[in-house]
């Protein structure tokens, strides 16, 4: 029994080994400016500690990004948000598009759902939404949503 655990671990030692070989794309896509979502300072302030590794092109890479599996499951987590929402690419966006996304930030912060709990957990502990917070996303992208549409 002892040497199939032997023989056990030394495969999964060496599967870990292997695992390191295949990185994913943990790269940030150039920014032009011209299409970046402009935020009021308070606004931005929040979106950057809580929002911006995964819906913009500003990612911030922490260490354990290099290690996989870890790192395969970050970089489908930031390539999924920045499919959903990206704000460094919000002006390529259709007015409608657009729109509708500002209504999703809102639904989003207010049922809870962003940012991810596994984010905002002990790794990112500033990334939590205060009700402040969600508060002021919502009032913030429901003005941008009205703006876009054209009504006052």
């Amino acid at each position: 029994m002892k040497k199939v655990l032997k023989i056990v671990v030394l495969v999964l030692v060496i599967a870990f080994a292997l695992a390191q070989f295949a990185r994913p794309n943990r790269t940030n896509p150039p920014i032009n400016e011209a299409n970046v979502l402009q935020m009021p300072a308070d606004v931005q302030s929040i979106f950057t500690r809580s929002c911006a590794d995964c819906h913009s092109n500003t990612t911030k890479w922490p260490w354990y990004t290099n290690i996989s599996p870890v790192s395969w499951w970050i970089a489908d987590h930031v390539k999924e948000g920045r499919h959903e929402l990206n704000v460094s690419e919000f002006g390529t966006y259709s007015t409608k598009k657009a729109a509708h996304k500002m209504e999703e930030v809102c639904e989003m912060v207010e049922k809870g759902e962003m940012p991810l709990q596994g984010y905002a957990g002990p790794l990112h502990p500033d990334a939590h939404l205060s009700e402040a917070d969600k508060s002021r996303l919502c009032e913030w992208a429901k003005g941008e949503q009205r703006r876009l549409l054209g009504k006052s």
